[in-house]
């Protein structure tokens, strides 16, 4: 069967960078991860991009991935652009892994860029886009997961420190990931005392806007070869899917559906179970929203979510570390890079390479992500499971 592997990875640092360009910040990422697959622009033979807002933003809606392309010197091959909210960068990644895997290529690249800091003229706010009926009647992301914490505690007896707690953990994590928009350590009545946005969410508990770039080399086995490199890091699963436009789907605002049927073939495609995964990055865009995943996707019990970032097992030395390089909400969120700085980080962990935040021993890692809103539901969602081998 053929083998696809994670050859190399590459990011920017994320932060507020008004004076960059998409070209330049993706052209950064894509770089650095050509150098650490040690291969050149030369041996690309298809190009993946995912940028969410690039439309929106900068008026440039196509043509991403192709400008990119030229500034790092890959052309006259194919060039998929792609757009699905906060997960543009997964879908770039699965666009190139499906290339690679369906033997019509061998060396691709992938990459997710986004510059939030600087728009092109006036329009509506960030939030208000990509959702139907729900944005012109006010609905935004904090909304949803405000209403979602809501039922939570309700259901389940989650409490507003557990909650609290998961931004903690991630800023801790942080301190240690050099690329991470932000650093300092904070505290449970650090996250209480910030300012309110929707309850009972505050300010504290939501990810930051920003400007960045990560990028990834997929290589088969026969590329490798060929290349005469040994990359360690296989990818086992990459699956993506879409969410329904009904009322159904949101029966429970404690659940994401959506994410729990697409992690469900991600484990089918990889053979592995829940219990195999030895770290994890989640789309932990609210603080609330990493307990959710938890339990969507198997990593404790349904209403034990609260209680597993409590008592430390999300944490470094805990049984599943979650969102090692400080996850959405500290590390940042520049919409079409995050999934692929996913894979940046758990690649890294997998070969060893993260200093203070590396988890011992990782051989199993799994990224989660969601994207949009349709009436309850996400509207696009992504899983991938990587193995590392030769540590």
């Amino acid at each position: 069967m053929r083998q696809t592997y994670i050859a190399g990875v590459g990011m920017t640092p994320f932060g507020k960078f008004p004076d960059e360009r998409l070209g330049t910040l993706g052209a950064a990422a894509a770089l650095r991860a050509l150098a650490d697959a040690g291969i050149s622009p030369k041996d690309v033979e298809v190009l993946s991009c995912g940028s969410a807002r690039s439309g929106v933003l900068q008026g440039r809606e196509s043509g991403v991935g192709q400008l990119i392309g030229w500034e790092v010197g890959i052309e006259g091959v194919p060039v998929f652009n792609e757009k699905a909210y906060c997960a543009s960068g997964t879908v770039a990644f699965n666009v190139a892994f499906t290339a690679v895997l369906s033997g019509q290529f061998d060396v691709a690249l992938a990459v997710g860029v986004e510059q939030m800091s600087r728009r092109n003229g006036k329009g509506a706010p960030l939030t208000s886009d990509g959702m139907e009926l729900e944005g012109d009647i006010g609905f935004s992301p904090a909304v949803y997961y405000a209403l979602a914490a809501q039922r939570h505690m309700a259901e389940y007896g989650t409490t507003r420190e557990q909650i609290a707690s998961v931004a903690v953990k991630n800023r801790a994590f942080a301190a240690h990931n050099p690329v991470a928009q932000y650093r300092a350590p904070i505290t449970v009545a650090d996250v209480l005392a910030s300012k309110p946005v929707v309850g009972p969410l505050n300010l504290l508990d939501c990810c930051p806007t920003g400007d960045g770039a990560a990028a990834a080399v997929i290589v088969s086995d026969a590329g490798a070869r060929r290349l005469g490199i040994t990359p360690t890091v296989r990818v086992r699963a990459s699956v993506v899917g879409s969410g329904v436009y009904s009322t159904q789907a949101a029966a429970s605002l404690s659940s994401f559906e959506l994410d729990v049927r697409t992690a469900r073939r991600a484990y089918e495609m990889a053979s592995l179970g829940p219990q195999d995964v030895d770290v994890a990055e989640v789309h932990d865009s609210f603080s609330i929203a990493e307990i959710i995943h938890y339990e969507d996707l198997g990593f404790c019990e349904r209403g034990q979510g609260g209680k597993f970032v409590e008592s430390g097992q999300s944490s470094l030395g805990g049984r599943l570390p979650v969102s090692t390089s400080g996850g959405l909400l500290t590390r940042g969120h520049p919409l079409g890079a995050t999934g692929l700085a996913q894979l940046v980080e758990l690649a890294d962990q997998l070969r060893g390479r993260c200093g203070p935040r590396q988890v011992e021993g990782a051989s199993i890692a799994l990224a989660q992500i969601s994207g949009g809103f349709h009436l309850g539901s996400f509207a696009s969602s992504g899983v991938t499971i990587l193995e590392g081998s030769g540590r």
